[in-house]
Parts: C-alpha cells; structure tokens; sequence
C-alpha cells in the first residue's frame, strides 16, 4: 500500500530523496558566502577601532555590514537561478550568517550601545539552531526556513540602525525593530527544533522500515 502524503512533514531536504541539481563547491553562490565570512573579521576591526566615535570608522563598520548583508540576499539567488545549490552552501550560509550577526552583537554591547541580555538571547538560539543542524547532519540537512530568512533581515535592519547615531524616534523605532526581531527569532528557534526532531524520526522510521521490505 502506498502510505499517504502527511502535510506536516517539515521542510528539509533529506540526503536519499531528489534535490536541486547538485554543482562543484566551487561556484558563484558559495564565493559570496566565503565572501561574507570574510567580511566579519574586517566589520568587526573597524567597528572597534571606531570604539564610541559616530563618524569615521563606525560608518565605515556599518557600510561593510550593510554589504556582507546583502550578499545574503545574492547567494542564494544566483544559486537557485544557476541550479548550482550545494550541501556546503546550505550549512556555510546561516554559518555566515550567525558570524556577522553574531560579531555584531558582541561588539555593540561591548561599547555599550546594546545591552547584554539581547547579545546572550540571540547568540543562545543561534548557537542552538547550529548545534541542530549538526545533531541531524547524517540524516539530512536542517535548510534554512522563510521564517528563519525574515529573522536574519530583522536582525539584520536593527543592528544596521543601532550602528548609526540615531536620536529621537528613529531611536525609539529601532528598539521596536529589534523587540520583533527577537520576537521572530525566538519563535523560529523553536521551529527548528520541530523540524529536527521530526527529521530525526522520520529518517529513524525509514531505516527501521528497510530490513522488513527486503
């Protein structure tokens, strides 16, 4: 009997079953992955050699920040586009993610600009989400979800505004901004431990299965 389609199972994209084209590491997408990670270090020694000065470094800081963010809107683009999606990609794109916004955080409430507790909430469910996505890496890779996308363009926007010196109710906007943010990412941490418990089992279900059938 032919089991029936279960609308809940989540979505990732198991090792045995047909994916998107497979291509060399090698390609556009993955170079500005690389490209992102390389940025962290360069944004992070220009924002602390900026230390509490507005001008200067600091904008320069957030002009690359404002750059390794949008190469997060172009990789998985040209990947998808190009048919050129790789397992690499998938794990080295959030990676790259969490390291810039990660370094960010850290630096910004070093300098005081944000407080503690927000880096400590973040940095938790991001370290978390890796560690998930590790724990079911034999089985499958833990993709990343559309809420997950939202919560990096969240977070993404509010750090933005909190390395600019604004005052008044641009500076009351971006405290509701990131408010959302960490809203949005403490909701799809959860998401993401639905999707790798049920990954786990269903993949735990089918090697269970594949005896008795033969």
């Amino acid at each position: 009997m032919t089991p029936a389609h279960d609308s809940a199972v989540p979505t990732v994209t198991s090792m045995p079953g047909p994916t998107l084209p497979q291509a060399g590491v090698a390609n556009l997408a993955n170079a500005f992955t690389v490209a992102r990670l390389l940025m962290v270090p360069i944004f992070t020694a220009m924002l602390v050699t900026a230390g509490n000065d507005r001008n200067g470094w600091r904008l320069l800081a957030t002009a690359v920040f404002v750059v390794a963010s949008l190469t997060d809107r172009v990789d998985g683009a040209i990947a998808r586009r190009r048919g050129t999606v790789t397992d690499f990609g998938k794990i080295a794109d959030p990676i790259a993610d969490k390291a810039l916004i990660g370094a960010a955080l850290i630096t910004l409430s070093s300098l005081g600009d944000l407080p503690w507790w927000v880096t400590v909430v973040v940095l938790a469910r991001e370290i978390g989400v890796t560690l998930l996505r590790f724990w079911v890496i034999r089985r499958g890779v833990l993709a990343a979800s559309r809420g997950g996308k939202v919560k990096t363009v969240l977070q993404s926007v509010a750090i933005g505004l909190y390395l600019l010196p604004l005052t008044g109710v641009m500076a009351s906007v971006r405290a509701y901004l990131l408010a959302v943010a960490i809203v949005v990412t403490l909701v799809t941490g959860v998401d993401y431990v639905a999707r790798a418990i049920r990954l786990r089992r269903m993949t735990s279900d089918r090697s269970r299965a594949t005896p008795s059938a033969s």
